[in-house]
């Protein structure tokens, strides 16, 4: 998949594809991922669903969506007007879900690639997520790919262990493209109420506080498999964007800063063509995986 730069919106910030038309120019941005899709509609965790943290966002919005068929009936069309790529996000509670979210998209077209969201509550196992377990996660990317024959991208949890066997494990299943990552769990308490901000009392964690961690589970990916990486978490600004590439990222999301100003795509494209500018960069590509990194053994 071409795109005209390596800026994408993350999944929900631009809701279901368009819902920014007004306030930023979307035929700039490289590409948009849509809140994630389910089969049937969701309303949503209990409010209050966001909450303001320090050097960040918390957010349990609880895969609020109306449901694949309305969702290509009502919204994929108008999709298709944008000057922009458009990346469909897709979650399930199970492995058979996925596939039946994928099935019914591949069909209706208007759209380049799936993110498969594993960062879903897995029902059938007991409540356990997808993202932390390898053999699951490459189940349900298998499924996936079974069904399409578009691009497929798997949104890795940071929230394990090891995310470089899960990583490892959704490649070797047919995933094109990892993305890395997704919200940090987190939590935050008014202590007057003595209530968490939340409703469903933890969330996940966004913005400025987590790019250093981000940039971590990137770095491990990176390093684990041969397929693109696009870097999600944290991104504010061109110098952060700046740090993924040199990390080995192909392209990159940015979420919570759209928030904070809808200029945000803008300032950090200028930004990084500014940075090539002076440092004679022909290509942002150039500068991929360019990190001069020397570990220093301790053998006493």
């Amino acid at each position: 998949m071409e795109m005209q730069n390596p800026l994408m919106l993350a999944s929900g910030i631009a809701g279901y594809g368009d819902d920014l038309k007004d306030v930023v120019d979307l035929g700039k941005i490289g590409a948009i991922v849509t809140k994630t899709i389910t089969i049937e509609p969701r309303d949503g965790n209990v409010p209050p669903r966001l909450a303001e943290a320090p050097s960040g966002l918390l957010n349990s919005i609880g895969l609020a969506n109306i449901g694949c068929d309305a969702f290509i009936s009502r919204r994929l069309g108008r999709l298709s007007k944008l000057k922009t790529k458009i990346i469909v996000s897709i979650g399930g509670f199970s492995p058979r879900e996925y596939g039946e979210v994928a099935s019914r998209l591949e069909n209706a077209g208007g759209f380049e690639a799936f993110e498969i969201n594993i960062s879903c509550p897995n029902v059938r196992e007991g409540g356990s997520s997808f993202c932390s377990s390898s053999s699951i996660a490459g189940e349900v990317v298998g499924i996936v790919r079974s069904r399409t024959k578009r691009l497929v991208l798997v949104k890795l949890s940071p929230n394990v262990t090891e995310v470089a066997a899960i990583a490892r494990a959704c490649v070797s299943e047919g995933a094109d493209v990892l993305t890395v990552g997704n919200t940090f769990k987190a939590m935050a308490i008014d202590v007057q109420t003595r209530r968490p901000l939340l409703g469903a009392g933890t969330g996940g964690l966004s913005g400025p506080a987590i790019k250093a961690l981000s940039l971590a589970k990137v770095w491990e990916v990176v390093t684990a498999v041969k397929v693109p990486v696009v870097a999600c978490g944290g991104i504010a600004s061109a110098e952060d964007v700046l740090e993924f590439i040199i990390a080995g990222a192909t392209a990159f999301q940015v979420g919570s800063a759209c928030l904070r100003s809808f200029r945000a795509p803008e300032t950090i494209l200028a930004g990084i063509r500014e940075y090539c500018r002076k440092n004679g960069i022909g290509r942002i590509s150039d500068l991929r995986g360019t990190l001069l990194f020397e570990e220093v053994r301790n053998d006493t």
